[in-house]
Formats: C-alpha cells, sequence, structure tokens
C-alpha cells in the first residue's frame, strides 16, 4: 500500500468566481510539489443538480468531511472574507477538524495584516468608527490591548487570523505563507506541508 500524499485544499475560493479554474492551478502546483490535491468539488458530484437548501446542504458537509477524513493533510487559505476581517468560518472549522485528526495543516494568504489591524479596518469601513485602548478588563490580558466600540476584544496580537485558526496551523508543525498573488503564497505553504506528510 502506498504513501497517502492527497492534501484537501480549503478556503473561501469555493465561493470565488472561477473556482474551479483556480482549484486546477492549485492541483497543477500540489503535482509539482509531489502530491495530490482534492478540491471539496470532488466529492460532490450530482449535489450541483440539487436545488438549494438544508438537505443539500448537509450532503455537502458530510462528502467534504469524507474528503477531510481521507486526506494526509490540510491547506487552507485564510484570506479575510466578505470584507470583513475574519476568514470564511467554515474553513475553520475545517482547522479545527484536520487538527483533532491529528494531520499536518498549512496555510497562505495574500494579506498580510496583523489581525487586530484588520479589525480596525473592517469597523472603519463599515462602522465609520476606530478601536481604542482596552477599557474592558474582564477579558485575559494577554489576548488582545484593543477592542472595538462595542467593547469587543480585537485579539490575537501578533497573528493573521483569530489565534485559534492560525495556533491550530502552528501546533500541527505549519505555518502560514503571505504572499501578495494567491498562488505565490500557495505555492510555498504547499512545498511546506509536502516535505511533513508521512
Amino acid at each position: 500500500m502506498g504513501t497517502n500524499k492527497t492534501v484537501y485544499l480549503a478556503g473561501d475560493l469555493v465561493f470565488r468566481p472561477g473556482a474551479i479554474a483556480i482549484f486546477d492551478r492549485l492541483r497543477v502546483l500540489c503535482r509539482a510539489a509531489g502530491v495530490e490535491g482534492v478540491a471539496p468539488f470532488d466529492g460532490q458530484a450530482g449535489i450541483e443538480s440539487l436545488p438549494p437548501g438544508p438537505e443539500t446542504m448537509l450532503k455537502i458537509v458530510m462528502a467534504d468531511r469524507a474528503l477531510m477524513d481521507r486526506c494526509a493533510g490540510g491547506i487552507f487559505c485564510i484570506d479575510p472574507f466578505r470584507r470583513a476581517a475574519d476568514m470564511d468560518p467554515g474553513t475553520a472549522v475545517e482547522i479545527g477538524y484536520m487538527m483533532a485528526q491529528g494531520k499536518p495543516l498549512a496555510g497562505y494568504t495574500t494579506d498580510g495584516r496583523p489581525y487586530p489591524e484588520k479589525v480596525r479596518a473592517y469597523r472603519r469601513a463599515a462602522w465609520g468608527d476606530d478601536l481604542r485602548p482596552r477599557v474592558t478588563h474582564d477579558a485575559p490580558v494577554g489576548s488582545g490591548a484593543v477592542e472595538d466600540s462595542d467593547g469587543i476584544l480585537a485579539h490575537s496580537e501578533g497573528m493573521l487570523q483569530n489565534g485559534m485558526v492560525e495556533g491550530f496551523i502552528h501546533l500541527s508543525g505549519g505555518h502560514v505563507a503571505v504572499r501578495d498573488d494567491l498562488f505565490d503564497a500557495f505555492r510555498i505553504a504547499i512545498a511546506e506541508l509536502a516535505r511533513r506528510l508521512p
């Protein structure tokens, strides 16, 4: 039996225009790194003809989970999603799921701003306000020094995304590659992940 070199390709890319072409390019980069890239679409044959709704969504969730179960590792785009500070929440769940399986993970992004700076930019654009020095003191001191006008802590200082997201990638032995070009960032991340696969 051969070594499993399949890698789950995850991120908000599935929602972007030209998603199939994006994943085709990512698969080429995977092959160049000596691994097989598996996109969420790969397990969803026949689902595209079903009507939107909760039953169809659950079929997609089960198909994606089955793909993650058979992959040796995962690589995740952690770009901000829908012009917000945070990444796609479904991708964050997938990071947690694969981390719980003890699989090696890697990340990549085109947005190298620290997470609190992403929150600051989002608040300015969406709400016209800014972050302020933390005045609410009922949260752990080490998790952040600024909060928004609602008193919600802008945490994860020094990280590119929520600390649980990036932290799980690091705890698996991985890193997050940052480049202005999505495919350049992916190329770096997949090469690093390929070296860590069993």
